[in-house]
């Protein structure tokens, strides 16, 4: 038998249980679709000046993950009287690097033992590599403060990096990818290795790589499309 989600949520609640959101939301999260559709042309513009970009671009998103310690927990339904329940996780962490291009359905990612401007950098190489041949990304990114140009980061002369604003990760497609991995591959999971660890990460983002028409339906946003 088949059911909706609607009634699945029913069910669970005449249970006496209730959702748990692992992360909370931006009071504005709402109107920030409407603002960069606006606003992303000119961000765009602005951030190809004195860059050798040509006609053709494409529209990356970026983002780091940890893997391997105790985080909040995912979607998951509790009993109301009781606490959240997690899976004992291993001290030892591994940071995936990845992005993805929505409109050719392809990624790129690195396993890191930490999220640094040297992460940061190699991940950017290896990105740079996934480019299209004559083609110029714009890589969406948060404001970490390994993303930024200053210091040790070395941006490749086909990427362009196009920060986010401050606080709104429901922007990135990235984060939703993130929630579909852990949600599938990567959460309630025990590693008794540090070489486990990085065995996951290799693993879930092959599966995720393995369906094209996932990464699109994820990854893709409207506002996400330019014409400079």
């Amino acid at each position: 038998m088949k059911v909706c989600t609607q009634t699945m949520g029913r069910w669970l609640r005449r249970l006496k249980m209730t959702r748990l959101q692992p992360r909370p939301y931006h009071r504005r999260r709402i109107l920030r679709p409407r603002w960069l559709l606006k606003k992303l042309p000119g961000l765009v513009k602005a951030a190809l000046l004195g860059s050798t970009a040509g006609q053709a671009l494409e529209i990356w998103f970026q983002d780091e993950a940890r893997v391997g310690q105790q985080d909040s927990p995912e979607y998951i339904w509790r009993q109301s009287a009781h606490a959240p329940w997690r899976s004992a996780i291993t001290a030892t962490t591994r940071s995936i690097c990845s992005c993805a291009v929505p409109s050719r359905a392809a990624g790129a990612a690195i396993v890191m033992p930490a999220a640094n401007s040297e992460a940061m950098s190699e991940h950017l190489k290896e990105i740079s590599t996934q480019v299209t041949p004559g083609a110029h990304a714009v890589l969406v990114c948060d404001g970490a403060g390994w993303h930024q140009r200053a210091g040790k980061l070395e941006v490749p002369d086909n990427i362009t990096l196009l920060p986010l604003p401050p606080y709104s990760p429901e922007l990135n497609p990235m984060e939703n990818v993130w929630d579909y991995l852990r949600g599938n591959k990567l959460s309630h999971r025990v590693w008794d290795t540090y070489d486990a660890i990085v065995q996951a990460c290799a693993e879930a983002w092959r599966f995720l790589m393995g369906d094209p028409e996932r990464i699109r339906s994820i990854a893709t946003r409207s506002w996400a499309c330019v014409n400079v």
